[in-house]
């Protein structure tokens, strides 16, 4: 496949014609309709349809659009930092992480980033569903405990685990149920397994509250409503001051905040830098270091 071609069928799809692109790109008409031409030839299918005033991709002229466009913007993108000998990190970083993680470290990382490399346009969005990397311009998403995907490849950066945490004045144990916390619907009847310095044991609970958020769940137990299930990162502060008591941490597994990429993309220059920088942050990837964070 000619690179040059792929190129200019890029800049027509990205400009909605030929004329636009040219305009656009300072590149002859001529020579960026003879690229998509020599292109959709190599290729053996139709990349535009073509109207009488009018040029839209076909289906499969979206799909090598979607799949070559951001990679050869990375190239181009490559080039130009060794040309500039490495020296800045700029462009648009576009960022999916999960809404608790957002809420209590993401604005503070976000702003050292920009601060650090203040060529960067950084933009995170704060959600817990999957998103489509391409279709959605992500360039780099963080997830908790993500399932094995062949399309994404990365590294955990931080770990974290469950502890059951409680007033000081609420006792664990005896013939009732412990007054809970939960956060969702759908926790009658529930017991929680925990690891003490004494062994094992299993807690009845009774939901007495449910709540959509982990913070709103602590804020509820801070006020002394009951017992409930939070990330230790969260919870350390009040452990520390208190005001919380642990019960021990919860006999399941940890929790694991992966920062992922596409397989299929070159590990852009923003990218790179923001995993650097989450290292930097993180440097031993600890609850200790994310409450540290979260208190800071």
């Amino acid at each position: 496949m000619d690179l040059l071609a792929l190129v200019d069928f890029n800049h027509v799809a990205r400009h909605g014609g030929v004329g636009r692109a040219a305009r656009a790109t300072g590149r002859p008409k001529a020579t960026l309709s003879r690229h998509v031409v020599a292109l959709e030839s190599s290729l053996q299918m139709r990349l535009f349809e073509r109207g009488a005033r009018s040029l839209k991709l076909t289906e499969e002229g979206k799909a090598l659009h979607e799949r070559t466009s951001m990679l050869l913007h990375e190239i181009d993108e490559t080039a130009g930092a060794i040309a500039r000998g490495g020296a800045s990190v700029r462009g648009r970083l576009r960022i999916s992480a999960p809404l608790l993680f957002s809420q209590a470290a993401m604005g503070k990382l976000a702003a050292g980033f920009v601060l650090k490399h203040p060529e960067v346009r950084l933009e995170v969005v704060a959600e817990d569903r999957p998103v489509d990397m391409v279709e959605e311009g992500i360039d780099l998403v963080i997830r908790v405990n993500p399932a094995p995907d062949a399309n994404l490849i990365g590294r955990i950066f931080l770990r974290d685990r469950l502890v059951v945490v409680a007033p000081p004045g609420l006792a664990a144990g005896g013939a009732t149920a412990v007054p809970a916390v939960v956060r969702g619907a759908g926790h009658e009847g529930m017991t929680w397994n925990v690891v003490t310095p004494d062994g094992k044991a299993t807690i009845d609970v009774a939901p007495v509250l449910s709540l959509t958020s982990l913070f709103m769940v602590r804020d509820a137990v801070r006020a002394g409503v009951g017992a409930a299930q939070l990330p230790l990162s969260l919870a350390s502060h009040d452990l520390a001051t208190g005001s919380l008591v642990s019960w021990g941490e919860l006999d399941a597994p940890g929790i694991a905040l992966w920062a992922l990429y596409p397989s299929r993309r070159l590990l852009s220059a923003r990218v790179s830098a923001f995993l650097d920088y989450l290292k930097e942050a993180f440097p031993m990837g600890t609850p200790e270091e994310l409450a540290a964070c979260i208190a800071g």
